[in-house]
């Protein structure tokens, strides 16, 4: 049982993330934008949270208000995403740049500009930002006593912050997308640009509403990945941003397909990353190192799930199009 409440656990705080950058995802597409840059979002965003967890850290801010300084850290994540898809949505909207090279562009340049800052601030060769142990959430948090057991372990062995904002960052998705005039609005540029414009909604302004939400989502998305990986951000997000696409597409753009293509992918992720200490799944004893073949496995999984999926996928028609305002 405590195996069971340990997988549960782990394919929760693995989906938080991917949760996170794939809703960012949703809101950028189905504004017209396609966000390819969600990789290096994330690594900025988990660059700013890390290093302001650590500057808590040495001050003792931290280790005194753990979840107050956890929600700062959220908060400076989300604004330094925001601030970095801005780098997106002028080449896509206002230079029509092609989205897919803008996207590319900035995921090959967020690994390389973390790994000089981390350098600049921690010296050189120091290339890793360690993680405060006290923004765990745990029993004593909410003043019970520490005990063991199936529960327990499910809900306070990995438990941390940003499960909870997920969820309300989850439910208000859902609301902001198909409840309000605002979500509308911004399904109608990445279906109909045109039509769009002609009663009076200003597409520019949308699309980049859409983008600055995605890199919201995202940066958090980031710091979210770290916490789950739990050793620390080396300038890498192993990838995750290119799962979450894949999460986004296999979920059809929609958030509640999203949340569960999201705790399907995680669960696979948490198989490979906790493989060895799994007593049922097969050992393949005559492998050398049969780690490697469940570290495959949450990407092959992706790709299978695309093949099946992808023709009954319905993508905003007008995403990655450029909007021309004179063009009819």
């Amino acid at each position: 049982m405590s195996v069971l409440a340990n997988i549960i656990s782990l394919t929760v705080i693995f989906a938080v993330p991917l949760l996170l950058v794939a809703l960012g995802g949703m809101y950028s597409e189905h504004s017209g934008v396609i966000n390819l840059a969600l990789e290096g979002i994330m690594v900025i965003g988990a660059l700013c949270g890390c290093f302001l967890l650590r500057s808590f850290d040495l001050s003792g801010f931290g280790p005194a208000h753990p979840q107050l300084a956890m929600f700062l850290a959220v908060l400076v994540a989300a604004v330094s995403g925001m601030i970095f898809s801005l780098l997106l949505a002028f080449a896509a909207i206002n230079l029509k740049a092609d989205q897919t090279i803008g996207g590319t562009a900035l995921n090959i340049f967020a690994p390389a500009f973390a790994i000089v800052i981390t350098w600049a601030v921690q010296g050189q060769g120091q290339t890793t930002i360690q993680i405060p142990t006290w923004i765990r959430i745990t029993q004593e948090t909410f003043g019970m006593e520490k005990t063991d057991g199936f529960f327990a372990t499910m809900f306070f062995k990995y438990q941390y912050l940003t499960t909870f904002i997920a969820v309300v960052l989850f439910i208000a998705a859902w609301l902001l997308m198909y409840k309000t005039r605002f979500g509308l609005r911004l399904r109608a540029c990445g279906e109909h640009p045109q039509a769009a414009d002609s009663v009076g909604i200003n597409v520019y302004q949308m699309r980049y509403a859409g983008v600055i939400i995605s890199g919201f989502l995202a940066g958090i998305g980031g710091l979210a990945y770290v916490i789950a990986v739990g050793s620390g951000f080396s300038s890498s997000v192993g990838g995750y941003g290119f799962l979450a696409l894949a999460v986004m597409i296999f979920g059809n753009w929609k958030p509640f397909n999203i949340l569960g293509s999201a705790f399907i992918f995680a669960l696979f992720k948490v198989i490979a990353a906790y493989n060895s200490s799994i007593p049922f799944l097969p050992k393949f004893e005559g492998l050398k190192d049969q780690s490697s073949l469940y570290q495959m496995l949450p990407y092959i999984v992706t790709m299978i799930v695309l093949v099946f999926t992808s023709k009954n996928s319905k993508a905003p028609k007008a995403e990655g199009i450029p909007y021309d305002k004179g063009s009819r």
